[in-house]
């Protein structure tokens, strides 16, 4: 049963070549922080090229619950008067924050260190994940939380009147908690210092600068060290939202696998923390270039045209580039059952608690269309049949995860027979025109037994 409503059952059928330009949305990330620190500055934030799924617009109703005028202009141009540092009102009701682990851990160390209490409530989904990897480094602030047994939402957090700065290690790699424990430490006199072993997507830091936050980033033999001092008074930005990495994985992919298929992907963040599929792709074989590099409000984008790769070959991707495509696996899944020979992903544990346990779902879904997945408890392996003998025919789960959705609608345009999702509702979280995106450029999908 869907968290969002009743089934939507899709199916993906083997297609003809995918051609012509994919005008993806906003990253996703930088949406989330920019609605965050806006309502956090003192003055009004422009934003372009938000991204408006619904996890998004789940974080902009939370700034206005917290106090935060936010105003949807149209077209994807918001504004954000903010509230100021330390300046989130209690809000009248519970939080939402529907799908999005991004948009609740954020909001959570956002007031965290506020004088304020607030409950945070999702769908089935996301009331499923561990929220104490947030909650445990921010009572190091003062803060206190109460929720449901294993640190599940619904959650009532009680913001710090005192907060005191931390010096927090993470001890898995994860921008969510960085991030939250760096909004936290905003409004706590001094410094706070979060120390990571391996380096996360890092657009909390770049935009924290950006705001006017007094913050540095330092590789030392601890790791990396990130000291942000407290209590600035954040400037309004004007931010033109790059288009998100991980929705472009998808046309990326289905090109890579459609014989014939030529696409360009316009505008895409390449942030180094962000990069890895594209990283991996190349290696594996992949015809995809960048076009037209260059650098837009502080982050690094390019045009990506990808082109049918029937050679692709399976490779062990390093341990150490997780942390920067760790929502990309799946679909790096799908393409390395394209592949010949084996696909080996390690260092990925971090999967067994995102939307779903995305191991597990990739694994069922990916035997149930014939191809053969060994796992462990922080890796997976995917033996290639390659490209066009995938036998497809089988029907997945999609486990309330837009990703794992998407994943296997772009497994189904390069098998030999259609691919079918029990639920397909779940993509509007993050990619809500995938289906007419894709239907522009080729793709057979059936929503409903309808064409989309």
């Amino acid at each position: 049963m869907s968290g969002h409503g009743t089934p939507i059952p899709m199916i993906s059928h083997p297609c003809g070549p995918l051609t012509g330009t994919a005008e993806v949305p906003g990253d996703k990330s930088i949406s989330h922080r920019s609605l965050i620190l806006g309502a956090m500055a003192v003055g009004e934030t422009r934003i372009s090229g938000l991204l408006e799924g619904e996890d998004v617009l789940d974080t902009a109703k939370a700034m206005r619950a917290f106090g935060a005028e936010v105003t949807d202009h149209g077209g994807g141009e918001w504004t954000v008067l903010g509230v100021g540092v330390g300046g989130f009102a209690e809000p009248g009701q519970v939080i939402d924050c529907g799908n999005s682990g991004t948009g609740v851990r954020l909001i959570m160390g956002a007031m965290a260190t506020c004088p304020i209490t607030a409950t945070f409530t999702g769908d089935a989904s996301l009331n499923k994940r561990p929220m104490a990897r947030v909650t445990d480094p921010l009572a190091l602030f003062g803060t206190q939380s109460v929720g449901r047994s294993g640190g599940r939402l619904p959650m009532t957090i009680v913001g710090a009147a005192d907060p005191t700065p931390v010096r927090y290690e993470v001890p898995v790699p994860s921008a969510q908690v960085k991030s939250a424990v760096l909004l936290a430490g905003l409004n706590a006199p001094g410094k706070t210092v979060v120390i990571e072993k391996e380096a996360t997507r890092d657009h909390s830091e770049r935009m924290l600068a950006g705001f006017g936050a007094e913050i540095t980033v330092e590789d030392t033999d601890e790791g990396r060290v990130i000291t942000l001092t407290g209590r600035p008074e954040l400037k309004p930005q004007v931010i033109a939202v790059p288009r998100d990495p991980s929705s472009a994985a998808f046309p990326v992919c289905a090109a890579l696998i459609t014989p014939g298929s030529d696409v360009l992907v316009p505008g895409i963040g390449l942030n180094p923390t962000r990069a890895g599929l594209f990283i991996t792709l190349r290696e594996m074989g992949a015809d995809l270039t960048y076009e037209n590099e260059r650098e837009e409000g502080g982050e690094p984008v390019a045009d990506l045209r990808a082109k049918y790769s029937p050679n692709m070959k399976g490779i062990n991707v390093p341990p150490e580039r997780a942390a920067s495509m760790i929502d990309e696996y799946p679909v790096l899944s799908v393409m390395a059952a394209n592949a010949t020979g084996t696909t080996m992903m390690g260092g990925v544990k971090e999967l067994r608690v995102k939307e779903s346990d995305r191991i597990d779902a990739m694994a069922r879904g990916l035997r149930a269309n014939g191809v053969t997945v060994a796992e462990g408890d922080e890796w997976w392996s995917v033996e290639g049949l390659g490209i066009g003998n995938v036998p497809g025919g089988g029907t997945c789960e999609s486990f309330l995860d837009h990703r794992i959705a998407m994943s296997f609608m772009i497994l189904g345009m390069g098998a030999e027979k259609g691919v079918t999702v029990d639920d397909a509702g779940p993509i509007a979280t993050s990619f809500p025109i995938f289906e007419p995106l894709m239907a522009r450029l080729g793709a057979k999908l059936l929503r409903n037994n309808r064409s989309v």
